[in-house]
């Protein structure tokens, strides 16, 4: 595995000589901004694996994107050969159908220490909550990123992710109730403490979210990328170009649906993506 092949893969050809706060909101950005949130390996017979090296060789050696376990994993290993004092941590995911965090820490994330100060680093969460730039842990401290506005809340222990986004439009008005819109401009997004994890902790769980059919990700085909402007994602059949702040406090949702024999062409041209196997989309309401 190699630093310099990691930097190729997200476009960094900036200073990585010191291991400063400056330094990891350039890395964090072109992380987001270059590898896909996605789930696809779940749909095409592909099995995801915690292992550090099979993660390497998946998102760096063949132009891949993945989810949390190994996005993070990855940024993990890119924290430790860059220098950076980090703890892993284990999150829980807030579930907007049943309106509740999930029972389990399916969601990994990494805490950074720069100067005295720790910092919430999190590159692969994907779509419209997804962090630019690494969040600094101060409890109740509005944090203004490009998607809006992020803040930490904590209570007795527990720290609690949320973001208030703006008004959507959605030129396409066949999608205004689609389920993959939301509305509410203050959302919760996931809690945490700040207990120490290791990665064998996240493997059963990391199990169960690619066979069980109550697991979300194998109820959904996911795929997602950070742009300049906003985020595009494929999800299920529904394609969706986001353009943040197009009118002020407004962000523009393009959103259509896309035939089957147009889904290969699409991950391709947008997303950078080929897949050796052939995947089957999926979007189950209400998961």
């Amino acid at each position: 595995m190699n630093l310099e092949d990691y930097f190729e893969r997200i476009g960094f050809n900036g200073p990585s000589d010191k291991a400063d706060l400056e330094t990891l909101k350039n890395v964090h950005r072109q992380h987001v901004l270059s590898i896909p949130f996605e789930n696809l390996s779940i749909h095409c017979g592909e099995r995801i694996t915690m292992d550090l090296e099979s993660v390497y060789t998946k998102i760096v050696k063949n132009n891949r994107g993945g989810w949390c376990c190994e996005n993070n994993q990855l940024f993990a290993w890119v924290l430790k050969e860059m220098g950076y004092t980090y703890t892993t941590l284990g999150s829980r995911v807030f579930n907007n159908f049943k309106n509740e965090f999930s029972p389990l820490e399916s969601h990994l994330i990494n805490k950074v220490l720069i100067d005295g100060s720790s910092y919430i680093a999190d590159v692969s969460f994907g779509v419209s909550c997804q962090i630019r730039h690494p969040l600094e842990l101060v409890s109740g401290k509005d944090q203004p990123q490009l998607p809006g506005v992020f803040r930490l809340m904590e209570n007795s222990g527990v720290w609690v992710l949320e973001k208030t986004g703006r008004k959507p439009f959605i030129p396409n008005e066949s999608f205004a109730n689609s389920s993959l819109v939301n509305k509410s401009l203050t959302r919760q997004i996931y809690s945490f403490t700040l207990t120490p994890r290791s990665i064998d902790h996240f493997q059963e769980t990391a199990q169960f979210l690619q066979t069980s059919p109550e697991s979300p990700f194998t109820n959904k085909t996911i795929c997602s990328l950070q742009t300049p402007t906003g985020f595009k994602a494929l999800i299920g059949w529904t394609y969706s170009e986001v353009t943040y702040n197009y009118q002020d406090g407004v962000d523009l949702l393009d959103m259509e649906d896309i035939a089957d024999d147009e889904i290969e062409k699409v991950l391709k041209e947008e997303f950078s993506l080929t897949l050796k196997s052939k995947h089957t989309p999926k979007n189950t309401k209400g998961c």
